[in-house]
Parts: structure tokens; C-alpha cells; sequence
């Protein structure tokens, strides 16, 4: 890789970093918001705001039906977070390719523990409430990191560790997201049909063509997305995947006289709306739980709240510090340098802290009944966040004593 190439791809990952910084707080404060509105006199309001419809069922393409008529809650979920996921989908093309995980020695930890932190999280939910039917599709609710979230507490608490643990906690974070995209669409797709399904992947190749072409202006691309997103909705594969499926097709490497290779350009132009607005409005949305005296006690007495609870930070803690363990002692993978193994195990306790993909999942897997799972999901990364937080100053003030 050229120097300036290197350059390029180190600013690329600093302008990504601080943005998920800031969009973690914005996300936080939305969550916040929506807990306190959704808890006071004006509870009804809040959710009423959420079963505003906007859009129309009158549309057809192809002699069917488009169905394009939701409530402000599903277009923040079907809507703004494919957004989310195309830069998500940016993201990992960006890191496979030409990043951290594009040679098999730098990409062995980050991907062993995000295996790990995906596989005994729902072995952990699984045995907590086998006997519960609903773990047929719950059991996803624990497997995700918050990307944002986890790195603006690493951004804010552990600033003074090397800088590998930063690219560390990327790393898994892209991986972690990966698995759960395929999660979402292998489980949460439901009626199939070919139909549009042929037309999402038309709409792909038609993208992919295009770029292999060099076509830049939007007035193709832009087309393009929405009518693959559209497409997907109608599909039964759940919208965002369109999203991911167009970032991960983008090309990434810049041609000779390029300033920026494409994928680049938009993560730039897209991820401070997608961490800004996309992932905060929905975060309102879906964290608006009504926390009673109630609430608390079925939090550890209803078994897919104790699954989710447990799966999440105990799971999420021993499958990534436990896979990094492991990984180490077999001389399969090596620690970032300077990193040592109580700094992995700070960084696996944010990695407990599933927000976004995990709010969505619950909504996706529990339907109306989702609230109980979304307040173990807030209380969990709560708990995680403070802990992860004193954890990675302790482990700071280590590092700057050495």
C-alpha cells in the first residue's frame, strides 16, 4: 500500500472514529429523552408520535403494490437505519479490503472474538430460557455490540490506552455487526417473495455495474437505492439489508487521480447523518419504555428478560475476553501491541453494550411484546457502560504510570 494510500485510509478510520464519538452521545441523549417522556404525564403522547402514518398505498411498480404507508416508528426502522447499515456495510468493505482486517493476521483476534461474543451469548440465552417458546427468535437479542456507543465510552474513558485497542474494538464491532446482519435476514425474513427479491438483486447488479463502470453522478445512484429498498421491503427480507448489500458492492479502492475512492466519499458524506440523526431518531423511538415498579421485578423473573440480561453482559464478557484468551495461548492470534489481557477484558465489557441492532432485534423477534426485552437491553448497557468506564480509566492511569 502506498503512503498516500495509507494516509488516506488513516484519516478515513479518524474522521469514522470521531463521528461514532459524537453520534454515541446524541444516541444517548435520544434514548434518554424518550425514557423520561415515555415515563411522565405525557406518555400518551409519546406514543402516539410514534403511530403517526406518512406515506401513501396508492403507488404500484410493475403492476404491484407498494406498500409504503408507516407509522414514523417503522420508518426509522425499515427507513433511517438502512442508512445506518449502508454505512455500516462501507464500513466493512472498507476494513476488509484495504483496512484492519484485510490481511489474516491482523483480522484473527478482532474476528475470533467477535465469533465469541456471538456464539456464547445465545448458548447462554438459550440456556436460561429453553423452556421459554419466545427463545426461539430472542435467543439474537444479545449477540450485537453498539458500535457507537462502545466507542464513544472508549473515546471518552480510555483515552490514555494505545491505540490499538481502539482498532481492536473496531474490528469486532464491524465483525459483530456482519453476523448480525446475516442473523437479521436469515431470521426475520418472513413470506418471501421472488418477485421483488429478483428485483433488489437486479437493482444490486445494476449498482455494482455502475460502479465497476465508474459512474459517479447520484442521479443514477440515488434511483438505484431506493428502488433496491424498495424492493427488499416488499420482499420479506427485512429493508435494511438493502442497505448493507449496496455498501458492501461500493467500490473501495481509489483509481490513479482519484482523491477518494467512492466508498470513502460517501462514508464521509453519510455517516455524520446516519450517527447524528438516523441511529438518535430511531434510538427515541425504540427506547421509550415505561420503567415501573413492575418492570423491575419481571426484570429478574421473567426468563427472557434473565436471557437477555445475562446473555448480553456475562455472555458478551466471556466469549470476547474468553475467545481472546484462548486465541493467544493456541498462538492462533496476537494482541494489538501495547494491549495487555486486563485491557481486553475493559474492552469486552463495552462490548456488553448492545443498543441499536439489539433494540431492533427485539423488536423484530417480540413484536407488541417487546418493551420488557428493550428495558433489559437499557439496563444491561447501562451497567455496562459504567462499569466498562471505570474499568478502562483504572487500566488508563496503568498505562500512563508505565
Amino acid at each position: 500500500m502506498s503512503d498516500a494510500s495509507s494516509s488516506s485510509q488513516t484519516n478515513a478510520l479518524s474522521r469514522f472514529l470521531r463521528t461514532e464519538t459524537v453520534g454515541g452521545t446524541a444516541l444517548l441523549m435520544a434514548a434518554f429523552v424518550a425514557l423520561v417522556w415515555a415515563n411522565s404525564p405525557w406518555a400518551d403522547a409519546y406514543q402516539h408520535l410514534g403511530e403517526i402514518h406518512v406515506g401513501t398505498d396508492s403507488l404500484s411498480l410493475f403492476g404491484q403494490p407498494l406498500h409504503l404507508r408507516l407509522t414514523l416508528a417503522e420508518w426509522a426502522k425499515d427507513g433511517l437505519l438502512a442508512i445506518f447499515f449502508f454505512v455500516a456495510g462501507l464500513e466493512l468493505k472498507r476494513e476488509l479490503v484495504v483496512g484492519e482486517l484485510s490481511t489474516l493476521r491482523s483480522a484473527a483476534l478482532p474476528v475470533i472474538c467477535a465469533t465469541g461474543g456471538v456464539v456464547v451469548p445465545a448458548l447462554i440465552a438459550f440456556a436460561v430460557a429453553h423452556d421459554d417458546p419466545r427463545i426461539a427468535s430472542a435467543w439474537a437479542i444479545p449477540i450485537a455490540t453498539d458500535i457507537a456507543f462502545a466507542l464513544g465510552i472508549l473515546s471518552l474513558t480510555g483515552s490514555r490506552l494505545p491505540s490499538g485497542a481502539r482498532v481492536f474494538l473496531l474490528g469486532l464491532a464491524v465483525v459483530d455487526d456482519l453476523i448480525a446482519i446475516v442473523v437479521i435476514a436469515v431470521l426475520f425474513s418472513t413470506g418471501l417473495s421472488l418477485l421483488w427479491l429478483g428485483v433488489a438483486v437486479a437493482g444490486c447488479a445494476a449498482y455494482a455495474l455502475a460502479q465497476h463502470r465508474r459512474i459517479t453522478t447520484p442521479l443514477l445512484y440515488i434511483p438505484l437505492a431506493a428502488l433496491v429498498w424498495i424492493a427488499m421491503l416488499q420482499s420479506g427480507v427485512h429493508a435494511t439489508i438493502a442497505g448493507v448489500a449496496l455498501g458492501l458492492l461500493t467500490r473501495v479502492r481509489r483509481d490513479k487521480g482519484e482523491l477518494e475512492a467512492p466508498a470513502e466519499r460517501l462514508e464521509h458524506r453519510i455517516q455524520p447523518f446516519s450517527a447524528l440523526v438516523c441511529v438518535p431518531i430511531f434510538a427515541f423511538f425504540a427506547s421509550g419504555v415505561a420503567i415501573n415498579g413492575e418492570v423491575f421485578r419481571a426484570l429478574f423473573t421473567d426468563k427472557i428478560a434473565l436471557a437477555i440480561i445475562a446473555g448480553l453482559f456475562f455472555g458478551k464478557i466471556i466469549g470476547i475476553f474468553g475467545s481472546s484468551t484462548l486465541a493467544v495461548k493456541l498462538r492462533i492470534a496476537e494482541r494489538p501491541e501495547g494491549l495487555f489481557p486486563r485491557d481486553i477484558l475493559a474492552l469486552s465489557v463495552l462490548g456488553a453494550i448492545g443498543f441499536t441492532v439489539s433494540l431492533l432485534v427485539a423488536e423484530l423477534s417480540l413484536g407488541d411484546g417487546a418493551d420488557l426485552a428493550k428495558a433489559a437491553v437499557l439496563l444491561t448497557s447501562l451497567v455496562a457502560s459504567v462499569i466498562g468506564s471505570l474499568l478502562l480509566l483504572r487500566r488508563g492511569r496503568a498505562h500512563t504510570n508505565t
